[in-house]
C-alpha cells in the first residue's frame, strides 16, 4: 500500500508515521518510510531551497509549485514506484494533497496548474491517506516548541487557515481515500483511530 499523512504544521504526522512504521515492521512487513519534499538525495536539495528563510528574493507561487513537483518527480521514480512495484508499503510524510492545500487553497495557485501536473508527473496516487487535522493555534504552539521555524511555518495564521480549508476540501472530495483523524488528541488516541482504518 501507498499510505500519506498531512495536516498543518505541528499537528503530529512525524509521531504517527514513526509508530504506525514500527508497527508494520513489527508485523514482518517491509515498509518504506519517506518524506516530501525529499526523500531522496537530489530531492532533499530542492527541500532545503524551498524551506530556507535567507534567500535573496522572495520566491513567487508558481517556482514554489514547480520546485514541489520537481522533486516530486524524482522521488516517485527513485522511490515511491520501485518500492510499490517490488510489494513493498510505502508510508509518505505529505504528498500530493499538500500541494492542493498549501500552494492552491494557501498560495492561490489554479487547481488547473495542479491537475496539469498530476495527470503529467504522478503516476501513482496513495491507496489511504491520513489528515490530521487540529486548530492552527495548537499546531503552531507545538512548531514553535520544536525549535526555528522554516520558510513555510513563518506565514501568518490566515495562511494556515486557508490550508486548513483546502485540506477539509479534499477530505469532502475523496473521502474514501481520506481519513480525516483528530489531531488534538494524545498520540496514542491518534494512533488507535489510524489503526481502526489500517485493519
Amino acid at each position: 500500500m501507498f499510505i500519506s499523512f498531512e495536516g498543518t504544521e505541528g499537528v503530529g504526522k512525524t509521531t504517527l508515521i514513526h509508530r504506525i512504521y514500527a508497527d508494520l515492521m513489527a508485523q514482518g512487513k517491509e515498509v518504506i518510510l519517506t518524506r516530501e519534499p525529499g526523500g531522496t538525495p537530489m530531492a532533499e536539495q530542492i527541500r532545503a531551497l524551498l524551506l530556507s528563510v535567507s534567500h535573496d528574493e522572495a520566491m513567487c507561487h508558481d517556482t514554489e509549485l514547480l520546485l514541489m513537483y520537481a522533486a516530486r518527480a524524482q522521488h516517485l521514480a527513485q522511490v515511491i514506484l520501485p518500492a510499490l512495484s517490488a510489494g513493498k508499503t510505502v508510508l509518505c510524510d505529505r504528498f500530493t494533497d499538500a500541494s492542493f492545500a498549501y500552494q492552491c487553497a494557501g498560495r492561490g495557485v489554479s487547481e488547473d496548474k495542479l491537475n496539469l501536473l498530476n495527470k503529467s508527473f504522478v503516476a501513482h496516487m496513495p491507496d489511504l491517506t491520513f489528515w490530521l487535522d487540529a486548530p492552527i493555534e495548537l499546531g503552531m504552539t507545538r512548531a514553535r516548541e520544536r525549535g526555528a521555524l522554516d520558510r513555510f511555518e513563518q506565514e501568518k495564521m490566515t495562511f494556515f487557515e486557508k490550508v486548513r480549508t483546502g485540506y477539509a476540501t479534499l477530505w469532502q472530495r475523496y473521502p474514501d481515500r481520506i481519513k480525516r483523524l483528530d489531531a488534538t488528541l494524545l498520540p496514542d488516541q491518534v494512533f488507535d483511530q489510524a489503526f481502526q482504518y489500517l485493519k
